[in-house]
Formats: structure tokens, C-alpha cells, sequence
């Protein structure tokens, strides 16, 4: 079974898409803070992390930077849930190291899409 971190501070949205990736059969590990993400990431080495980019403590990008600069988690891909959804912030969100990029509110479908295609690239 296949671990995805949810990395996300809004409680409904974090048990909602927890709940829907769940009865996907993915493992799911939250953190509601992106200082919690990436000390979940470097403790539990998930498949994958789901990073929104508007987080209290530490932002998605400032995490995701922090993640890609470990040896430890540089290798789990990370896709950005944001939003935000201007050309600018997906670019922002790529020179921050994300590996892809998907927009809220969330469609399922398409989400999946990407996880499974960064869960394949990745192996």
C-alpha cells in the first residue's frame, strides 16, 4: 500500500481528501503545518506528499525547498495543492520544487491522475 502525506492546515479540506485517497487504498499521514510535513516526511518516508502552499509556521514553498534540499526526502515527489491558481504561483510552486501542481478545490479525477503518474515516475 502506497503512503501519501497530506500536508494541509484546513481541517475540512485535510479530512475530506483524507477520507476520498483512503478508500482509494492509498496510506494517509497528515501534518497541519508545513514544519510537521517535513518531520512526518523525513520520519515516515512516504510515496508521495500532497503540500498545500498556504501553511501557518512554515509556507509549502519554504517546506517543499527544505525537503528537496535533504537527502533524506528529496527523492519523494511533492504536488502542490494551492488555491492559488495564476500561471505565476504554478511556476512559483516548480522553482520551489515541486514535481507537479493541482489547484483547488480538488477534483478527484484529476488528482489522482497526477499522483498515480509521480507515483510511476518516481519508481
Amino acid at each position: 500500500m502506497r503512503t501519501i502525506l497530506l500536508v494541509e492546515d484546513n481541517e475540512l479540506n485535510r479530512d475530506m481528501l483524507t477520507r476520498r485517497l483512503e478508500r482509494k487504498g492509498y496510506r494517509m499521514l497528515t501534518a497541519e503545518d508545513g514544519q510537521r510535513g517535513i518531520e512526518l516526511a523525513a520520519e515516515a518516508r512516504p510515496d508521495l506528499i500532497l503540500m498545500d502552499m498556504s501553511l501557518p509556521v512554515l509556507d509549502g514553498w519554504e517546506a517543499t525547498r527544505a525537503l528537496k534540499r535533504s537527502p533524506d526526502t528529496k527523492d519523494i515527489p511533492v504536488i502542490a495543492l494551492t488555491a492559488h491558481a495564476m500561471s505565476s504561483d504554478e511556476r512559483k510552486a516548480y522553482d520551489a520544487g515541486c514535481d507537479d501542481f493541482d489547484t483547488k478545490p480538488v477534483e478527484l479525477p484529476r488528482l489522482l491522475g497526477k499522483i498515480e503518474a509521480a507515483l510511476d515516475k518516481a519508481q
